[in-house]
């Protein structure tokens, strides 16, 4: 069986498929057509999704790590804080009456919500240092200090600088 080869100027990604016969083409004629039948085999190959950058762009390695349970419960946080604002539920007890949970594990998580503008931004991005996970965000390991300096300090993170 003879596979089929595509031109070089298709994008990668049509590359990764596979078009191969998989039995001998039939000539079919009906009403004074003719209709010829080639049974193909088509194979995708798994691939990733890549981002290509535009020619003479230079490249970069960027490295993330998204921690999908610290921003679902960092979600929570400032939802929580914005039912307690609005007026929704009067405070975290009543939240946790509502929600059938813990009044101590709402008030850890609500506590998320004075976290460092730039903390909450990297974790969002995934460029929070490893060390910063859910276990220590609630407070499990030491206290979330009120002061960001000491939040960063606590949690080794190394702000990006400014270019100004």
């Amino acid at each position: 069986m003879n596979t089929i080869t595509r031109p070089s100027r298709e994008s990668p990604a049509s590359r990764r498929v596979e078009v191969t016969p998989s039995g001998k083409p039939r000539l079919l004629q009906m009403d004074g057509r003719s209709v010829t039948f080639v049974p193909l085999k088509i194979k995708r190959r798994h691939s990733s999704k890549l981002i290509v950058p535009p020619i003479g762009a230079p490249r970069t390695q960027m490295h993330s790590s998204f921690d999908l349970p610290l921003i679902r419960t960092l979600g929570k946080a400032f939802y929580w804080q914005k039912m307690i604002d609005t007026g929704e539920a009067a405070n975290a007890s009543e939240l946790a009456r509502r929600f059938k949970l813990e009044q101590g594990w709402v008030s850890e998580v609500l506590r998320m919500t004075r976290l460092a503008p730039d903390i909450i931004r990297a974790i969002l991005e995934g460029r929070q240092p490893r060390q910063l996970n859910l276990h220590a965000m609630r407070g499990r390991q030491a206290e979330v200090p009120l002061d960001w300096d000491a939040q960063r300090k606590l949690f080794e993170f190394i702000a990006p600088r400014d270019p100004d």
